[in-house]
């Protein structure tokens, strides 16, 4: 299939056939492809559990308050923010850029740029995502209110909207892995309705993490696999062009 094709066959499916089964290689290899989705600052906060066992499967559907999505999956995965990793992950991050700086850069280049990602991967990826009771939070929301008196800058700083921040990017991967398992021909759900506390304890997660979504896959069941045609917002509701 095309992009449009591809888009096109995607849909929540609520009923999975159970008696075709899913290779889960070709889900982990969807969760691959799904490591390429844009996200903030490339700072890759997220974590994909796939879940194969039938007794995980069977206490995750009891998390996802027993949806027949969830209870007939063949499998699942369970997408998870790792704000707590902010400091293993933006030192990776600069790692990597200082190599790529090294080998693709002019040298006379090399020097300021390597300086800009230590600062940026350094000082204010950790500042950013850093969180104390909302204090932390705080600081960075006024920092931000008399900066912007004088030029434009970002002012979702809060501990609430690093939250937000982290959820979105997790959320691209999760939609870039539904387009790559239409892509093999295979189904997904994605759900929001879960018990977040149940799904922790399941997966042993520690306390700063974050569920984004469940996502169910398998085969659809026939026609009871989707509830009929897909509804959208007629297109001049939503569009503007300026």
């Amino acid at each position: 299939m095309d992009l449009a094709g591809v888009l096109n066959y995607r849909r929540s499916v609520r009923v999975f056939d159970k008696t075709k089964p899913v290779d889960p290689e070709i889900v982990k290899q969807c969760l691959e492809l799904a490591t390429l989705a844009p996200n903030s600052s490339n700072m890759q906060l997220w974590e994909f559990y796939h879940i194969t066992q039938p007794d995980t499967l069977g206490k995750l559907t009891e998390a996802c308050l027993k949806q027949t999505a969830a209870s007939t999956a063949s499998q699942a995965v369970v997408f998870v923010t790792r704000q707590d990793l902010y400091r293993k992950r933006s030192s990776y991050v600069l790692a990597f850029e200082k190599d790529n700086i090294k080998s693709y850069s002019p040298v006379e280049r090399q020097k300021k740029r390597i300086k800009d990602r230590e600062l940026y991967y350094g000082r204010i990826m950790p500042l950013l995502y850093m969180r104390f009771f909302g204090l932390v939070g705080a600081f960075r929301v006024l920092i931000t209110t008399i900066i912007g008196l004088f030029r434009p800058i970002t002012r979702e700083v809060s501990e609430c909207d690093m939250r937000v921040v982290v959820h979105k990017s997790c959320a691209l991967a999760a939609q870039t892995f539904m387009i790559a398992m239409a892509n093999e021909g295979f189904d997904t759900c994605p759900m929001e309705g879960f018990d977040s506390n149940k799904v922790k304890k399941l997966l042993d997660l520690p306390h700063g993490t974050g569920i984004t979504m469940v996502v169910a896959c398998g085969v659809r069941k026939g026609n009871k696999g989707i509830w009929g045609e897909r509804c959208r917002v007629p297109f001049n509701e939503v569009y503007h062009r300026r």
